[in-house]
């Protein structure tokens, strides 16, 4: 949701088309585009020769057969994701079938915990549940190819299963659905927590990569002064929410209608899913208070 802060809108490629974009990596983008995903799924080819797949996308016949015809005469070792939402993980499991490569990469989908009054969100919804990694990759945790080194980065928060992939040779970060050019994150309990967003946000900003490469959108430019952009966003959109309460809003929807002034009706459920994942932080931080405990129809009173 592109509200504070400046964005790189111009879109990455034509859905389909192959596109070096630095001498070791090329996106293909899926045509799958929507008020959340952009202009669609951003894939990744990483290598020459032996090659690995970043996020292969969403379960399209399309979008698979451009990623096939991408790397024809190359030979796939590995298919990597970084979380489990249909529109980044379906498509592996047809890429490895035509491939042999292996999956690695997150964990696969588990609730970080219930929704506590037993809610369903459409981003919970939307996980693709049959995915099953050959391995799992935790903090640290490499795979290698001629030329080419991907590190995982743990950064949980969209998801808690969420990983971002460090490409050393080029000071480069695969950074999924954490940090974005075009909008910033829908961070949407009960998978979705904002405080390990916050955490995530924080180690990002102490890397050094000159480069993100992210889910949706173009690449993030001066990563590290952007993603204090995002911290600070961030901050001000928690001060917002504070600033409803004390005037007496009470509720997530009337808190959206008074912070979100013109936001696209297509938005507003991601936007009252991020403002409760807000609420949630706050309410465990001592700062706001609800009764019993957070709900997304609960009514919340500053402390």
């Amino acid at each position: 949701m592109a509200d504070d802060l400046s964005f790189d809108v111009r879109p990455p490629a034509r859905s389909g088309e192959s596109m070096r974009v630095s001498p070791l990596v090329r996106r293909i983008v899926a045509g799958n585009p929507g008020p959340i995903t952009f202009t669609g799924t951003c894939s990744y080819i990483v290598g020459s020769g032996k090659v690995a797949i970043i996020d292969p996308g969403p379960d399209s016949p399309g979008h698979i057969e451009a990623l096939l015809d991408a790397a024809r005469g190359e030979t796939v070792t590995h298919i990597l994701v970084t979380h489990t939402h249909r529109d980044h993980s379906p498509a592996a499991r047809a890429i490895q079938a035509a491939t042999g490569a292996l999956v690695v990469g997150c964990s696969p989908h588990r609730s970080a915990r219930p929704l506590f009054t037993g809610e369903v969100n459409s981003l919970e919804a939307s996980s693709d549940r049959e995915y099953a990694p050959d391995r799992e990759l935790a903090e640290g945790d490499a795979v290698q190819g001629p030329g080419w080194t991907l590190e995982a980065v743990a950064t949980p928060g969209h998801m808690a299963n969420h990983l971002a992939f460090a490409l050393p040779e080029e000071k480069a970060l695969f950074s999924g659905d954490h940090v974005m050019a075009w909008s910033t994150t829908v961070v949407a309990p009960p998978d979705g927590s904002m405080s390990a967003f916050m955490a995530s946000l924080d180690k990002l900003k102490g890397r050094d990569e000159t480069v993100y490469w992210p889910g949706h959108g173009g690449p993030v430019q001066d990563p590290q002064r952007f993603v204090r952009a995002l911290i600070h966003h961030r901050r001000l959109r928690e001060t917002s929410i504070l600033s409803r309460l004390r005037a007496g809003d009470r509720t997530i929807p009337e808190i959206v209608a008074a912070i979100y002034q013109g936001l696209n009706p297509a938005l507003v459920n991601a936007a009252c899913l991020s403002v409760f994942a807000h609420l949630e932080d706050l309410v465990v931080r001592d700062l706001a208070v609800t009764d019993g405990v957070p709900s997304l129809h609960g009514e919340y009173r500053p402390t």
